[in-house]
């Protein structure tokens, strides 16, 4: 006699499995989905930029910050040195930005944004719209969802016992709640 599979659905609709065992009630399969969706879909639209995400993801920041410490880029974007300095060298071959070690201390290397790392940023002005356009969420939808994803974000780095995100917005949304607002 076989034994029925323990995800598979009897005649009652039911499950051998506990539904917080399905992979469909996993919130961390839903993000990796969403998460390789995004990254599909930013190939496609950041290919006539000649960026990859990951690059993108740096001259938003340098867009932003202006001549950035590598060490606070890396932190900026939750990416270790072993993953920065590649995509930092491909982007200085590509004449987008250039390292320079400060003046004031040696151990340290800035970030600077070239004149066509500067003038990319033009480009890339369609690039938001494009993407905020393929969700199909509005602002609205949009706020609530990065709201929820760095409370999400700040209470995993404090299960992890980690604190490596910079500061979440205070209040109910952010980490700076009470236990009852989290």
């Amino acid at each position: 006699m076989d034994t029925p599979h323990p995800g598979r659905v009897d005649e009652q609709g039911q499950t051998g499995l506990d539904e917080a065992l399905l992979l469909d009630s996993q919130i961390c399969f839903s993000l990796n989905a969403a998460s390789r969706a995004f990254a599909a879909l930013y190939r496609v639209v950041l290919k006539d930029l000649g960026l990859t995400y990951p690059q993108y993801l740096v001259m938003l920041v340098l867009w932003e910050d202006g001549t950035t410490p590598v060490k606070h880029l890396g932190e900026r974007l939750r990416l270790d040195s072993g993953t920065l300095s590649p995509l930092l060298k491909r982007l200085e071959a590509a004449g987008l930005v250039h390292r320079r070690r400060s003046a004031a201390d040696e151990r340290s290397v800035h970030i600077h944004l070239t004149a066509e790392g500067l003038a990319l940023r033009e480009q890339a002005c369609h690039v938001p719209r494009r993407i905020a356009a393929a969700t199909g969420f509005d602002r609205q939808d949009a706020r609530t969802l990065r709201l929820l994803l760095t409370r999400l974000t700040g209470a995993l780095d404090d299960a992890a016992g980690q604190d490596a995100a910079p500061p979440a917005p205070a209040g109910p949304a952010g980490r700076g709640g009470t236990a009852e607002e989290r």
